[in-house]
């Protein structure tokens, strides 16, 4: 007989990865008291949201953050608001990632102070800032200041890092928000790395770093990834993200260290896919999308976490994300996986695929070098008419049925969904009264902050220190933590810099996109052009204005760029100027552009308060024919509430089909200028 072999179940298993789940809302205690569950749950890791006033600089009182305070995360405005984010938790023993970009500097400075307070050392700090600004430019739309002085703030916080919190990463590269702008799994590696490589260029420049410890910064740069739901492809893309890293520290940097070179990502699978339209369905996709970042072992993920299936809804509950944090777990605990070696070591389609994507990634990324780079690439606006034409043809596909989603444009009948029954409580809202409650808990830290219990020091040294920093060349982290500890706010600090650096409106895009439906007679587009030159012409006017506005703070411009090409592609004058504006500068626009038509896009949930605002103020104006077209992330009570404040048509992730919803705005059109309607079907 031969010996009998030990059984799988003695093998030794691998760690599991860093389990998160992507948290923040109302307020510091609001949001300190999720994260105390969460962690009592078995999560292993804190992925902190901050609200979009805090990412982009503001106070909760100043006019753009109407709407926005704690509505996708947690305002924080100053060390007190850090202070009660973390109560109870010890900041030595947590791994806490946040997502953080133009203020990361001033978001890491709090929360060194803190983990001091709390008697940390902080050099066991352990955790991950964003902070990658081209991104930013590209698809989220956090960005405050100009290219040169957000890589600036960048380097510094990295030459930082690397001799005060070593173990800290001061940036992840994003490609995540590059998949959901509509980047091919190409340009999604090649643009991580364009970035990737302007980060460690500016760093090596810098002369804060010797070439000796470049090493060390190499081995703290790590990446956030999208999983999508082609999985093959996805698990190839991350080996392929592996070798070029690999390939790009040796030859570029020198790095002989095989571990600092190790590709180092944590994931966030994939939002963009996830569908309003029978949600049920995201739970299979968010698990598949998973499996493509923990099968195999060479290129596992370090950290996952995972969107809530009801995320095209509105905000998840607790439960909700619990449910994803189970996923993980299951998978982790229950399966055999972490036993194993890489399990497609050896696959021929694997190895095909991963050098292919290797060849063509590495081509483009010549490519953006050629151009100077991917700050040059930006300010150009390549990048992002190049993502902007991805998305458009990705979508087209979708409207065709070519590309097939589940419940959308494929297998649409559904039984009643008991998950969905009641939509108000299918989802977590934040209370209106909260914003009003954070704006007097910011007044009083302003008039007390130099008084027991603080006794902070007056701010105003503080901040004149940091622009005379900025002003000159030395490392801004240093005065950033004066700020901190003087009590300034973020408002402050980053209006500070704001003063010096100046503000930064990145190229939309729009106007350089190509073509993505064509109009050939009998297609859909073809009629909607002829009912867009039929109603210019009834109306007396060369072409119907259409203008497409995002009010507010939400920078994820990808559907309004869809719609303005599309209308664009459609006959439509487009008038598009790009995020973060207010109800005023839209009104001001849409009457100086004598526009037929007004659209407005908001994904944050401001849209209760901004909308009406833009109402009001055309008709205050005498313009209240203009119809006023809204879309996002609306809750069907809200989209109720909207039209019968005056809101023409309410469009939301369901409404898919693009070309129809243009064709929709030219009978409001139509409507509100009292014309018959027209026997053209769109």
């Amino acid at each position: 007989m031969t010996e009998r072999q030990p059984s799988d179940s003695r093998r030794q298993k691998d760690r599991p990865w860093l389990m998160r789940t992507y948290a923040g809302h109302s307020t510091a205690e609001a949001s300190n008291e999720l994260y105390r569950r969460n962690l009592a749950k078995g999560q292993t890791g804190l992925s902190v949201a901050f609200d979009l006033p805090t990412q982009t600089g503001y106070d909760a009182d100043h006019v753009l953050a109407r709407g926005e305070v704690g509505r996708v995360g947690v305002p924080v405005a100053h060390l007190g608001d850090m202070r009660r984010l973390f109560q109870d938790i010890p900041l030595e023993q947590m791994n806490t990632s946040m997502t953080i970009n133009a203020t990361a500097m001033w978001l890491l400075a709090l929360y060194q102070v803190v983990a001091e307070e709390q008697g940390a050392d902080i050099t066991k700090l352990q955790g991950t800032t964003q902070n990658d600004i081209v991104k930013e430019y590209l698809s989220r739309g956090t960005h405050v200041f100009p290219p040169g002085p957000s890589l600036r703030l960048t380097t510094d916080m990295i030459a930082y890092t690397v001799s005060h919190i070593p173990k800290w990463n001061p940036i992840n590269i994003c490609s995540y928000h590059l998949q959901e702008a509509g980047a091919t799994p190409v340009q999604e590696i090649a643009y991580a790395m364009s970035t990737a490589i302007a980060v460690l260029d500016a760093v090596r420049d810098s002369g804060q770093v010797p070439q000796e410890r470049m090493g060390d910064v190499v081995g703290r740069i790590s990446f956030f990834v999208n999983a999508g739901v082609r999985f093959i492809e996805e698990m190839c893309k991350m080996r392929a993200f592996g070798r070029i890293w690999d390939r790009i520290t040796r030859e570029r940097y020198g790095i002989e260290d095989p571990k600092h070179r190790r590709f180092r990502y944590g994931v966030q699978v994939n939002s963009l896919g996830l569908t309003e339209a029978q949600p049920e369905n995201n739970v299979q996709r968010i698990v598949l999308e998973m499996l493509a970042v923990t099968l195999s072992k060479d290129a596992r993920a370090r950290a996952v976490q995972l969107p809530a299936w009801n995320e095209a809804l509105g905000l998840p509950r607790p439960w909700d994300q619990q449910w994803s944090l189970r996923i993980q777990q299951v998978l982790a605990h229950e399966s055999d996986l972490l036993e194993y070696d890489d399990i497609f070591e050896g696959s021929k389609v694997v190895e095909a695929k991963v050098n292919e994507l290797v060849e063509e990634s590495f081509a483009e990324i010549e490519r953006i070098q050629e151009m100077g780079g991917a700050m040059a690439a930006v300010e150009s606006g390549y990048l992002k008419s190049q993502l902007v034409a991805s998305h458009a043809e990705r979508r087209a596909r979708i409207e065709s049925g070519q590309e097939k989603i589940v419940g959308v444009n494929i297998f649409e009948t559904t039984e009643p969904n008991p998950l969905t029954a009641d939509l108000d409580t299918a989802i977590q809202t934040v209370d209106p009264a909260v914003e009003a409650r954070v704006i007097a808990s910011l007044q009083e830290w302003r008039d007390t902050r130099y008084q027991p219990p603080f006794n902070h020091p007056r701010p105003c040294k503080a901040l004149e220190r940091l622009k005379e920093v900025a002003k000159g060349t030395g490392n801004l982290m240093e005065a950033t933590l004066d700020c901190a500890r003087a009590g300034v706010t973020t408002g402050e600090w980053a209006g500070a810099l704001r003063e010096v650096f100046g503000e930064f409106r990145a190229p939309t895009g729009v106007s350089s996109a190509p073509v993505a439906v064509t109009a050939e007679e009998g297609t859909a587009m073809a009629q909607v052009r002829r009912k867009v030159d039929l109603t210019a012409r009834d109306l007396g006017v060369g072409k119907l204005r259409f203008l497409v506005g995002k009010p507010g703070l939400d920078g994820h411009s990808n559907g309004a760029e869809q719609i303005a090409v599309r209308a664009r592609d459609a006959g439509f004058e487009v008038v598009y100027q790009g995020i973060r504006l207010t109800p005023e500068q839209i009104v001001d626009a849409a009457l100086a552009e004598d526009v037929h038509a007004v659209g407005l896009s908001i994904l944050s949930g401001s849209h209760a308060q901004l909308v009406p605002d833009v109402l009001e103020r055309l008709r205050q104006a005498g313009a209240a024919d203009i119809p006023v077209i809204a879309g996002g992330i609306i809750p069907n009570g809200d989209a109720e509430q909207l039209r019968a404040a005056g809101v023409a048509a309410v469009f939301t992730p369901k409404d898919f089909d693009i070309t129809g919803i243009i064709g929709r705005i030219v009978d409001e059109i139509r409507t509100a200028n009292k014309l018959d309607p027209l026997e053209v079907p769109a």
